[in-house]
């Protein structure tokens, strides 16, 4: 039976034998769909040739899952509030390990990425629904110590990522990392049904934006699946046209549906906010840049210095230790003295981790060129990631926290997807280009100059955007919950406020 909402003397106590059980089982499903965005990348190559596939196929792997991520992470919290929020959470569980398993019997390229795309289905059902859980399980003074214990426990699983993957990869095969989901999945739901309170929203009415969110996929599917084939095809092919077309006019029906509706799943008046629209202005070039990066950094690690899979995976290592160790300083810093300056300051340090990025070519040692790149970007990711969530969530009242919170995820989930189906193109990284050593250094410079010029593009957006205010009478501990890795996308709301 599902609940309503408890009552505050009904709620858990951070510490308690229960409190412990409802970590675990959310901090397990999420840190299970961490686990599974750190270690593909690792294993593309791998990957590539067992199943012959070139970059449009090495993109889709990528992007089947982020598509489906970032069209139905908004919807999925307002299906989480209706149905129960641990009976979604159980079912986007078993549905990523049911999708895991096709991913890892698939004998040809197409199957893998049909299981990638059910693999972003579950992964948006269930992220989402694991915070709302923390959110309204615990009592109000422990929900930041637990979205807190929450965010550092799953950036442990992405840090851990390259290290299974790789290590699977190298002793056995890149199959393995999928299968791994499999006990993890069926721990996460023996605990979840045991132990975690199923709670609803009473209060949310109305229809479902399911027009929205088939709007929102059909056009960031058709754009994706344009700008990787014009790779291929080229942009005069009438496919590749077409593509683009529908995309462009999905997007805009999706604004224009989103504009009409009584319960839209992306309130288009909250980017009346100029704080808030700017904080997500710098969420698209900054996260673009990084998702390409760290897409491409792995696999030129393996095909042209020839790092094996391990290696390459721990290379990355070293800024996810610093975004773990000093985010949380960086949201204390940037609530005494603003947003702006390091808002600003963080994406240029990006910029130059990409341009030292250049340095790295055969022959030259890890730690002479390799090291400090990864270095000076997690800096700038230090600097940037923890004020912008502050910064989103601070712009907008407090019962709007989750909504805004889980627009700039999807956004920034967004811009991920289409950076990695653009620049590879506007880099020259098209067909089998990444087997070529040769061939794949020189698109890899094009497109660390290009993911160089957006995080430029952050800091003048962050500097004419946002513009410093006195700090608000925020409770600071919600800034614990900004230790996160941020290699996929920022934090989840840490508000007492759901996403809907």
């Amino acid at each position: 039976m599902v609940d309503t909402q408890p009552d505050e003397a009904d709620r858990l106590t951070f510490g308690t034998a229960r409190a412990r059980w409802v970590l675990a089982a959310t901090a397990l499903g999420s840190g299970m769909a961490f686990l599974d965005g750190t270690v593909v990348n690792v294993a593309l190559p791998a990957m590539g040739e067992d199943l012959d596939a070139d970059v449009a196929g090495l993109q889709w792997i990528i992007n089947g899952y982020m598509l489906m991520l970032a069209s139905l992470i908004l919807l999925s919290g307002s299906l989480g509030d209706r149905l129960g929020r641990r009976r979604l959470f159980v079912v986007g569980v078993v549905w990523f390990a049911l999708a895991s398993i096709v991913c890892a019997v698939a004998p040809n390229l197409e199957v893998m990425v049909a299981g990638r795309v059910l693999q972003g289905i579950g992964g948006a059902l269930l992220t989402p629904g694991s915070l709302a859980i923390l959110q309204t399980s615990f009592r109000h003074a422990d929900r930041a110590k637990a979205v807190g214990a929450w965010s550092g426990l799953t950036s442990v699983a992405a840090a851990i990522g390259p290290f299974v993957g790789g290590g699977l990869v190298d002793s056995g095969s890149w199959r393995l990392i999928f299968l791994i989901n499999v006990p993890l999945a069926a721990i996460t739901v023996l605990v979840a049904l045991r132990h975690v309170p199923d709670t609803r929203d009473q209060t949310a009415t109305g229809k479902l934006d399911l027009a929205g969110a088939l709007l929102a996929t059909l056009g960031l599917a058709g754009l994706t699946y344009g700008l990787i084939s014009a790779g291929e095809r080229g942009f005069g092919d009438p496919m590749v046209l077409t593509a683009l077309a529908v995309g462009v006019v999905g997007l805009v029906a999706f604004v224009e549906v989103e504009r009409r509706s009584s319960h839209p799943m992306l309130p288009p008046g909250i980017f009346a906010n100029l704080r808030f629209t700017g904080a997500n202005l710098v969420t698209v070039v900054v996260y673009g840049a990084l998702g390409t990066a760290t897409f491409l950094v792995v696999v030129y690690l393996q095909t042209v210095l020839g790092y094996d899979a391990l290696s390459a995976g721990a290379a990355l290592l070293p800024m996810t230790l610093l975004m773990l160790t000093l985010s949380g300083y960086a949201g204390s810093l940037s609530s005494r003295i603003g947003a702006r300056v390091p808002m600003t300051v963080g994406p240029l340090f990006m910029a130059a981790g990409f341009l030292l990025m250049l340095r790295i070519e055969p022959g030259a040692g890890y730690f002479a060129a390799v090291l400090p790149s990864i270095i000076v970007l997690g800096i700038g990711l230090v600097a940037t990631v923890a004020p912008l969530t502050a910064t989103v969530l601070d712009s907008v009242e407090d019962h709007h926290a989750g909504v805004a919170s889980g627009v700039n995820n999807a956004v920034a989930r967004s811009a991920q997807l289409m950076a990695v189906a653009a620049i590879p193109l506007a880099a020259g990284i098209t067909g089998d280009a990444y087997r070529d050593p040769v061939a794949f250094e020189q698109g890899f410079a094009m497109a660390l100059w290009i993911s160089a010029a957006l995080a430029v593009a952050g800091a003048v957006l962050a500097w004419f955007t946002l513009a410093d205010r006195k700090p608000t009478t925020r409770e600071p501990a919600p800034v614990t919950a900004h230790r996160h890795c941020a290699l996929e996308a920022p934090p989840l709301s840490n508000s007492p406020t759901t996403s809907r």
